[in-house]
């Protein structure tokens, strides 16, 4: 069973950037669709991005467009989360999901990530 490691979160001033990751653990990321989503306190959680195996597709929230690049490293089992010009309101823990061809929905723990002065 594939589990997801989220890492790179931590605490950024408005306007700066961080890289979150996501490893695999367990098996790879092989035929995998990988998502981004966040949830900050008192919210739903919601779709930030994602990028399939093949192609890729990829798809982004309209909140994030022209700020975040989603992108995978195959041969690393990595998936990676560029975001720019980062705003209080992107504050959330941000989790990542491997999502199997059958829709199945495999989780990690999760990396907060905290935009503030």
């Amino acid at each position: 069973q594939v589990r997801p490691v989220e890492s790179g979160g931590g605490l950024v001033q408005p306007g700066g950037s961080l890289r979150l990751s996501c490893a695999a653990s367990g098996r790879t990321f092989s035929d995998y669709t990988i998502a981004w989503f966040r949830q900050a306190p008192g919210k739903e959680r919601e779709f930030v991005a994602s990028i399939s195996w093949s192609g890729p597709k990829i798809q982004y929230a309209d909140s994030v467009t022209a700020r975040f690049t989603i992108s995978r490293d195959n041969a690393k089992n990595t998936v990676y989360l560029q975001m720019n010009s980062l705003k209080p309101e992107d504050t959330a823990i941000y989790g990542c999901a491997a999502i199997s061809a059958f829709g199945d929905y495999y989780w990690g723990q999760g990396t907060q990530v905290t935009v503030s002065t």
